[in-house]
């Protein structure tokens, strides 16, 4: 899939309106991770060295199509100035005449960055008008938002109906990496997938058996395939309504001759959150009061030694509860062998959300071929899915 790219000509001295993804974690007024403003540095330099006035659209949590203060993009302004090294106005709305007059002040090669999409309910509902809005002062739209791109909203959808549009660079990069796993991935091609449920991957799992040579399951969704094959497992996470699933998934994956890894021992507790007492046993005999937190160090093993050895790694979802210290061994040593696979050629690539966090917690994030911003993005682009907010930039 190849996207449509701005060039400097297509911007150069031009108002650009560019999509990113500012909807960083913020506590007591204070942003707690500058990942996702980071991933946007190339775009916006190489916009800003073409002299384009250049605005800043995202959305930040869930304001429900109302102004939330604790929710306001203004808390995220300082913040960015900080991460892209370049100084960032702030205007107080992102439709209307104080955009106009906000955009008219700014003088070539500068940033402005409009307050919360989300506090419009329009925007969610990819309202042709409220994108009509939107778009009216500027002559370009950068969609470089991978995140939000499985999301049809106004800013990722309708806009594109009515300006030139073009990709940013981390849109393109991620749909570079993310087809190259997933399209005619090089064997052997392991999928590793973790996580609470099942549910969140049977598209990944539909998409890619016919290309995997091996998939690890782990984390919470692991005890669904082992409770269905009969396994003991105590208080652990068992989603009812996918055990048929499950047993379809293993049939399937045995007569394609994909083979299917499940864990051997987990690493049981009582709770979440506990540190100390936590026993390993094996992983179709949980005693009734515990619950299975973490892959056990044969499972580790047996996970590390497959992702070591692979020449595509998809990894999407935790083996265990890794932010707490107790349960983050299963997922520690499952980074160390897709780190050794990177480390000898093989082309590895982490997914978004809680992986994504794990990959930054545990060190491991410069170790792999590429770390996906998206979350949900992710996961529907490695389904096969055609994506509302880069459907539109595939270059014919």
């Amino acid at each position: 899939m190849k996207l449509r790219l701005f060039s400097h000509q297509d911007v150069a001295g031009k108002n650009v309106l560019l999509r990113v993804d500012f909807n960083v974690p913020v506590k007591n007024g204070e942003v707690g991770d500058l990942t996702r403003i980071l991933a946007h540095r190339d775009t916006i330099s190489t916009l800003l060295k073409a002299d384009a006035r250049v605005a800043l659209c995202s959305h930040l949590g869930r304001p429900k199509g109302k102004k939330v203060p604790e929710m306001s993009l203004a808390l995220v302004a300082a913040a960015a100035e900080k991460a892209l090294g370049h100084p960032v106005s702030f205007c107080g709305e992102c439709i209307g005449p104080e955009v106009e007059a906000a955009l008219a002040s700014l003088t070539p090669g500068t940033l402005l960055l409009l307050e919360n999409l989300r506090f419009h309910p329009e925007e969610q509902e990819n309202d042709a008008g409220f994108a009509r809005s939107l778009a009216s002062p500027f002559d370009v739209f950068v969609m470089d938002a991978f995140s939000a791109a499985h999301r049809a909203d106004a800013s990722t959808s309708a806009v594109m109906d009515i300006l030139p549009s073009f990709s940013g660079f981390l849109l393109e990069r991620e749909v570079n990496m993310l087809s190259a796993v997933s399209e005619i991935p090089e064997k052997p091609f392991v999928l590793i997938l973790g996580g609470a449920k099942v549910s969140d991957k049977i598209g990944v799992v539909e998409h890619l058996m016919d290309k995997a040579t091996s998939i690890l399951i782990g984390g919470g969704m692991a005890f669904t395939f082992l409770k269905a094959r009969g396994a003991n497992i105590g208080r652990s996470l068992f989603e009812s309504e996918k055990a048929g699933f499950a047993l379809e998934m293993m049939e399937k994956a045995a007569q394609k001759g994909v083979e299917i890894l499940l864990p051997v021992d987990v690493v049981a507790g009582a709770s979440l959150d506990m540190t100390q007492g936590e026993q390993i046993v094996p992983a179709d005999d949980i005693p009734e009061d515990l619950m299975g937190l973490d892959i056990g160090p044969k499972t580790a093993q047996l996970f590390a030694s497959r992702a070591a050895a692979a020449k595509t790694v998809l990894w999407n979802g935790p083996m265990g509860v890794f932010e707490n210290p107790v349960f983050a061994k299963g997922t520690r040593a499952v980074a160390e062998g897709v780190a050794l696979s990177t480390k000898n050629g093989g082309l590895t690539v982490v997914g978004g959300g809680d992986t994504a966090s794990a990959a930054k917690q545990l060190g491991f994030d410069r170790e792999v071929s590429h770390v996906s911003t998206g979350g949900g993005a992710s996961l529907e682009f490695c389904e096969g899915r055609q994506l509302p907010g880069i459907m539109p930039l595939v270059a014919e």
